[in-house]
């Protein structure tokens, strides 16, 4: 879609303060198209005064209208558009029909717009006569026109976003006292115990005693979010004035009960989910340390190595549940699980002299949390057999995790700077324990696939892929 400025550049004589004028009104129409229940449509005569241009275009949400091709940038001739033509030379609102579709006729109010005695353009509410036949049109249609002639002035454009059908709106006159009000918003206030809302006042006792607290007051003074009756309202209060007198309100009250109510629902189990995880945390570091005292009773070495890496692979698990249990999040951050699992390893199973080297790069992978558990323990398993075999008869080594999101999947590349894979290794009938556990989680959990080979420089790489969305098996 054009700009409005590059288009009045390109057809118009308009100064740049009328263009600016002109850019700063457009902020109301999604709420007037949806408010007037038309197509609001700007009309800027182009330099030959023979033609139009159509500068901006907005369709309603509140109701529907057979939809049509965008037409912003589009030139019509003069001839084809009388009504706009009569709005030009009287200066003033006209209301009239033209032909819509296939011989169907549509409604058509045509406001001029001003800078002082200067017409800039024309506004056009299009709409359906089914639509203008509603009771009450008359009232949201002056209050459309009235908000047009006070959008000179700067707008906050978050107040006059898109309304909904579901909206309430009620409009009232220059004392408050309602005018107007439609069918949701009659709705709302009769579950409140208010039977008759036009005629009355906007801040009479009946309408507001049930006001029990705000829940929320925004940054916006003409937006505020209320308990009201067992219901959580929120209210836009939308004044137009003029030189400093009210001329109307305009009210939008929007119904956010059950958005509300769904959002407590979802912090309640968010909160169960977070203390499920954290027990989860403690009865694994629990079995960890029973672990660890049969380990020490234990005067086997091969039994004591073996406990040794059950507690680390428990552990690895534990991080894991912390992790979801402190953020809350149905994600996980790679890096920051991979850097908590290579600390522990380095804690745990590496001896007090041996300086282990650790690193992440790439930009942070975020998982979904289903991935996790899988995750971890293939990055426990992966520091561990680097530690155990890969650094034998060295003092310090050097391990980094390379992670990088692709279009299909993730690559996780491994690597350590170790004496490298012993000759002749063959992965898929190799007996460790820790290669049949990647490989049962990496081609089972995780849908991908694992390569070992040498790293650039000596050591071992492995590579992990797998892809997006993969359905993990059910437990």
């Amino acid at each position: 879609m054009e700009d409005i400025m590059s288009i009045c550049r390109e057809h118009t004589t308009l100064t740049a303060m009328q263009q600016e004028l002109l850019k700063r009104m457009l902020v109301v129409f999604p709420f007037l198209a949806d408010l007037a229940h038309a197509r609001v449509r700007l009309y800027l005569l182009r330099s030959d005064k023979k033609s139009f241009v159509i500068a901006a275009e907005h369709w309603p949400h509140t109701v529907y209208l057979t939809p049509d091709a965008p037409t912003v940038g589009e030139v019509v001739r003069t001839i084809e558009e009388p009504l706009l033509c009569r709005a030009m030379q009287m200066g003033r609102f006209m209301q009239g029909k033209r032909e819509w579709n296939y011989g169907s006729m549509i409604d058509m109010m045509a406001e001029p717009v001003y800078d002082s005695n200067t017409i800039l353009g024309i506004v056009c509410f299009e709409t359906t006569s089914e639509n203008r036949a509603m009771e009450g049109y008359s009232r949201l249609l002056d209050a459309s026109r009235l908000l047009l002639k006070s959008a000179r002035r700067q707008l906050e454009p978050a107040m006059y976003q898109h309304l909904s059908a579901s909206d309430g709106i009620i409009i009232t006159d220059q004392f408050n006292r309602i005018t107007f009000a439609t069918t949701a918003a009659t709705r709302i206030f009769r579950v409140l115990g208010v039977q008759s809302l036009v005629g009355g006042h906007l801040f009479d006792r009946k309408i507001t005693q049930h006001i029990t607290k705000e829940t929320q007051v925004t940054s916006r003074p003409w937006e505020r979010e209320i308990e009201v009756g067992g219901l959580v309202l929120l209210e836009r209060d939308l004044p137009i004035k003029e030189g400093g007198r009210l001329l109307c309100r305009i009210l939008v009250i929007s119904d956010l009960t059950e958005v509300r109510e769904k959002d407590r629902e979802i912090q309640v189990q968010s909160a169960v989910i977070q203390e499920i995880h954290h027990r989860v945390k403690n009865n694994l570091q629990t079995i960890a340390s029973l672990l660890r005292m049969q380990a020490r009773r234990s005067k086997s070495p091969d039994v004591k190595a073996a406990l040794k890496e059950g507690v680390n692979r428990i552990l690895s698990i534990a991080i894991v549940h912390e992790f979801l249990s402190e953020q809350g999040h149905a994600t996980v951050n790679v890096k920051e699980l991979a850097e908590q699992i290579f600390n522990l390893v380095a804690m745990s199973m590496v001896d007090r002299d041996f300086h282990l080297e650790t690193s992440c790069e790439g930009e942070p992978l975020i998982l979904p949390s289903s991935y996790a558990s899988s995750i971890g323990l293939v990055l426990n398993e992966l520091v561990l057999n680097a530690t155990e075999h890969g650094f034998e008869g060295r003092h310090a080594g050097r391990i980094c995790l390379a992670m990088r999101e692709e279009p299909a999947g993730y690559v996780l590349t491994f690597t350590d700077d170790g004496i490298g894979l012993p000759e002749g290794f063959d992965a898929v009938h190799a007996r460790s324990l820790g290669v049949s556990i990647m490989r049962t989680l990496i081609e089972g959990d995780l849908g991908g696939s694992i390569q070992y080979d040498g790293a650039p420089g000596g050591g071992t790489r492995v590579t992990v892929a797998f892809p997006k969305n993969h359905k993990q098996p059910s437990a």
